[in-house]
């Protein structure tokens, strides 16, 4: 009962601050300038960026399974990358507790042990983030001239930090000593649910660690590709580079509790943009176009879900089948 209205608060502040975030862009920008840019995006920029998004999709489903064969090398690929297709759909579509990432944790545990299915789901995001941050602190001396200060200070705190919570979590040993005070439900030292947790996500190796890393520099250039494609779909006139470099701020945005990133993404995609000149309705455009290209990737999952779904039925009804035979020759 408590979760549940734990739950339910949390749907109420997702939809709350997408509210807010987006009342603000309606009261600080032309929306119907905006709507006029969309309107003459190029579509096979566009489409080419779709298609990217649903191949990356491909790609970070293996980057999990490399996770998971240092934990249990018995559920098959295609069951990870069903999923990951899956996951996309409740991300995009779905306001509650219940993202993406709880989806696919929840449902590989009929897999394989919880400990296992909610440590890769994590240590997969993590992956992701961590390369993400590395890439754009690599990049920014190639373009922190063009930057506002303020902006070159925030991308080197939060990516830096990120790096640094990173290399805490895969070192393993200080965070068990620092925590070995805490109650059980939130050590991770000892027995409880988190140390498990943590338990799996150190147990998957390092070179298994090591093998997702290098598929996350494959995923995130795709990322900064794909954006880089829709900015190009509007003629922003931003170098690649650039999105290299801002690429982690607008990927981070997401993460806050909102509906699929909406308000958040535009307001920070606006805010990364306007040291390169770009108006704010064309940054606004462009940060829309992403969000367009996940929902219409999310279709494509929730396409994947339903046909899993009609399978399921399909199978119960054979297996019950039989039984209605055999009552129907009894009588």
């Amino acid at each position: 009962m408590q979760k549940a209205k734990k739950a339910n608060w949390m749907n109420i502040v997702r939809v709350l601050i997408t509210v807010a975030a987006l009342a603000f862009l309606f009261l600080t920008v032309d929306l119907r300038e905006v709507l006029t840019k969309l309107r003459e995006a190029n579509l096979l920029y566009l489409g080419a960026a779709f298609l990217l998004y649903v191949v990356s999709l491909v790609v970070r489903a293996y980057r999990w399974f490399v996770l998971l064969q240092g934990l249990d090398p018995e559920v098959p690929f295609g069951r990870l990358l069903r999923l990951y297709f899956v996951g996309q759909f409740f991300s995009s579509f779905l306001p509650s507790g219940y993202g993406g990432d709880v989806v696919r944790a929840l449902e590989l545990i009929q897999d394989t042990e919880s400990s296992a299915a909610v440590g890769t789901v994590l240590l997969d995001r993590a992956c992701g983030l961590l390369v993400n941050f590395a890439i754009g602190l690599g990049m920014l001396p190639f373009v922190a001239a063009t930057m506002e200060p303020w902006l070159v200070i925030v991308l080197i705190v939060v990516a830096g930090g990120g790096l640094i919570a990173g290399a805490l979590v895969f070192e393993g040993r200080l965070l068990r000593r620092m925590t070995t005070w805490m109650p059980a439900k939130i050590s991770l030292s000892g027995e409880g649910p988190l140390a498990r947790v943590y338990a799996a996500i150190i147990s998957c190796g390092w070179p298994a660690i090591l093998r997702a890393l290098g598929v996350s520099v494959v995923f995130n250039v795709m990322n900064v590709v794909l954006n880089w494609l829709c900015g190009q779909a509007l003629d922003i006139g931003v170098g690649l580079t650039y999105f290299f470099v801002v690429t982690p701020l607008i990927s981070v945005s997401t993460l806050f509790p909102s509906i699929g990133g909406w308000g958040i993404r535009e307001n920070v995609t606006r805010a990364v943009f306007a040291p390169t000149g770009a108006a704010d309705e064309v940054s606004i455009a462009l940060s829309t176009s992403i969000g367009l290209v996940t929902l219409a990737a999310g279709l494509v999952g929730g396409v994947v879900h339903g046909i899993g779904m009609l399978s399921t039925l399909v199978k119960q009804s054979k297996r019950t089948q039989p039984a209605q035979d055999d009552t129907a020759d009894c009588a």
